[in-house]
């Protein structure tokens, strides 16, 4: 059930992107104590070409004409190909200005960032989770392993499912987030997945992000 102030009417939301750039994840780095460090989570193939490489949102005209949603807050993501199906709870900023995490012992549960976009909604939502905790593999182990053209499914509490296709997986590393690229409103429903990935030390954690990027190709 929505909490009880809750409404499904389009709002001004606040979009501190400058910060989410510079901080998004930081304050949710994960200690893998419980997992081999000699696995660990999938990379995606981006993780072999140089930081920065652009990723251009498709061009098929695919969603032409498909309407925005308007504002309601995420409830589940779904995404069938890692066996992702999870609660989404609402995070903003810590004191810190930090992007707020779930719960690290809670291994299936996500975080959708309430002071931006909600998924459906005409520019970029961003949805955060664990890779993993000190016990094993958590909600975004796999996400590293998705590829283009695989779905990512949000319910809202509206009893809306926004439907989301993947055109790119990349790795960033945190001290060189590129920002304005992923949090850029393309004009269409976007999401972005991210969690952490890249190299791993128990001393500094995950050094870097792993990114979905996706856009909505329909709803019900």
């Amino acid at each position: 059930m929505p909490p009880k102030d809750f409404r499904v009417v389009p709002r001004r939301r606040r979009r501190p992107w400058g910060v989410l750039a510079l901080a998004m994840l930081s304050g949710i780095a994960m200690m893998r104590n419980g997992v081999d460090l000699g696995q660990g989570p999938p990379q995606p193939a981006a993780a072999a070409r140089p930081v920065g490489h652009p990723v251009a949102p498709p061009q098929d005209g695919a969603t032409e004409g498909l309407e925005p949603l308007p504002f309601a807050p995420a409830s589940r993501i779904k995404i069938p190909a890692i066996q992702v199906a999870a609660p989404i709870m609402d995070v903003g900023l810590d004191q810190d200005g930090w992007v707020a995490a779930p719960p690290p012992q809670d291994t299936n549960l996500a975080g959708w960032y309430q002071n931006g976009i909600s998924p459906g909604q005409r520019g970029t939502a961003v949805v955060v989770g664990h890779v993993d905790n000190a016990q094993g593999p958590a909600v975004f182990y796999g996400l590293g392993s998705l590829e283009k053209g695989q779905h990512v499914e949000v319910e809202r509490y509206d009893g809306r499912i926004a439907v989301f296709e993947i055109y790119g997986v990349e790795v960033y590393a945190k001290d060189a987030f590129p920002g304005v690229q992923v949090y850029a409103d393309t004009g269409a429903p976007e999401l972005r997945v991210i969690t952490c990935g890249g190299g791993y030390t128990r001393a500094r954690g995950y050094d870097g992000n792993v990114v979905v990027y996706a856009r909505m190709v329909g709803s019900r």
